[in-house]
């Protein structure tokens, strides 16, 4: 055989693909969350199939070292014995989307939960791509109706923003969700409940969300009795179908019930895999994750629409210092926090309008909106700092104009802070209520 033909093979070879050899292969340990295995050549993300005594159970590759495999399992660890066989799953790749999942419930995987039968898809995408060009967005320049009064006026949301909602436990995170979710203008809803309580999946879609609101919403849940695995992909199956109506142009809400859980979720994974933990038990993959998945919403380029986000934050023990919690703030356009006081008082939706912001406000509002929105605030954080002495009667009316003024003004402010779970307040009505409220105060 000639040279010239064998550098001719050589080439012919080098331009073809190389496949990755994938082979069956066999558990050799279980340790906790994680199984182990040899003779898999899969790439991590990728899907396989354990025999089991019982039938078969997917998982999903999550690492390897030298030749283990790490394998966590999707469902519930049954019927495994040293040796059970390890086969690759084939099947299409990517998450099913399309405008028939409107008005359905599916689990991590994109799988329908409600019984309505199969989603047809109309394509298939990954769930995850690359990081967009953030010189491609358009700019936040208009404000999101919401239907909740305080958070049009005070806190107002631009489309296209990523707030944080940051609450203990049972504060009515769940029911400010469903009041946005009925009250805004967004075209499409998508909601994740993630790591929740599987009762509140049911309650969610039948009182929370409504017959009519759900038509335009997908609902994606993963409560807390699934694997961590489950409740990764949860967060990231809602996204993308978020994504998906965004690349049409349509306007999105995501809300994601919750970024804890994402977050825990991830630190199970990866201590189970041997990451060494970092701050508070969390390792470093956790705070890697967390601004991937934030950055994926918000308003895509000039030819596409906008995913306005809610991501709520459990705060344990209502410590805003929780190491979560820190790290959302420094990479969310604001933030919205409820208050156990005011919930513990009677006061819904209980906005701790002191301690909330919203970083794009300025620039989706006029200036006047902007002033009257910070009298309100004003007036109110000073009735706040001066509570215990009004309470025990040691402030004498006529020493602090400020004071008094904060005095009066408290019932109106309180009244106008405050709204029915089922009443919607359009952020026309909500301004117009605002300034009337704040012309009473005066100019400070």
């Amino acid at each position: 055989m000639t040279s010239n033909l064998l550098d001719r093979i050589k080439r012919l070879k080098d331009q073809v693909p190389q496949v990755p050899i994938v082979a069956c292969g066999k558990l050799v340990r279980g340790i906790g969350l994680t199984l182990e295995a040899v003779g898999c050549q899969m790439p991590v993300g990728s899907q396989c199939l354990i025999q089991t005594m019982e039938g078969e159970i997917e998982a999903e590759v999550v690492g390897f070292a030298e030749n283990i495999t790490y394998l966590m399992p999707t469902e519930a660890v049954k019927g495994i014995v040293p040796g059970s066989r390890v086969q690759p799953l084939n099947r299409e790749q990517g998450l099913a989307v399309g405008m028939e999942l409107l008005g359905r419930v599916v689990d991590g995987n994109g799988q329908p939960l409600d019984g309505l039968g199969p989603i047809k898809a109309e394509k298939r995408v990954p769930l995850s791509r690359p990081p967009m060009n953030p010189l491609l967005r358009k700019p936040i320049t208009q404000p999101l109706d919401v239907g909740v009064r305080a958070i049009n006026s005070i806190v107002t949301v631009g489309l296209g923003q990523r707030m944080g909602l940051f609450a203990g436990s049972g504060v009515g995170k769940s029911v400010l969700m469903g009041m946005m979710t009925r009250g805004t203008a967004a075209d499409i809803v998508v909601v994740g409940l993630v790591g929740e309580r599987g009762r509140e999946v049911k309650e969610f879609i039948q009182d929370i969300l409504g017959e009519e609101e759900r038509k335009k919403s997908v609902v994606v849940a993963a409560p807390a009795d699934t694997s961590p695995l489950m409740r990764l992909k949860g967060c990231e199956t809602a996204v993308t179908i978020a994504e998906y109506f965004r690349d049409k142009g349509l306007n999105v809400l995501l809300l994601i019930d919750s970024l804890t859980r994402y977050a825990m979720a991830q630190r199970e994974i990866a201590l189970a895999v041997g990451e060494p933990p970092a701050t508070k038990g969390y390792p470093p993959s956790v705070f890697a994750r967390l601004p991937a998945l934030v950055e994926r919403a918000g308003n895509g380029s000039e030819e596409q629409g906008s995913i306005t986000a809610f991501y709520t934050v459990l705060t344990e023990g209502d410590d805003l210092q929780d190491p979560i919690a820190d790290a959302a703030r420094a990479i969310l356009d604001g933030h919205i926090v409820l208050s156990r006081d005011l919930a513990d008082s009677g006061h819904y939706p209980a906005i701790d309008i002191e301690a909330s912001i919203s970083r794009v406000m300025p620039m989706v509002v006029p200036e006047e909106h902007v002033q009257g929105a910070r009298r309100i605030r004003q007036v109110y954080s000073n009735y706040q700092r001066n509570r215990d002495l009004i309470s025990i009667g040691a402030y004498t009316k006529g020493t602090d104009p400020r004071i008094d003024l904060a005095i009066n003004a408290e019932p109106a402010i309180n009244a106008f802070l405050q709204q029915g779970m089922t009443q919607i307040i359009d952020f026309e009505h909500s301004t117009a209520d605002m300034a009337t409220l704040s012309g009473g105060l005066g100019k400070g």
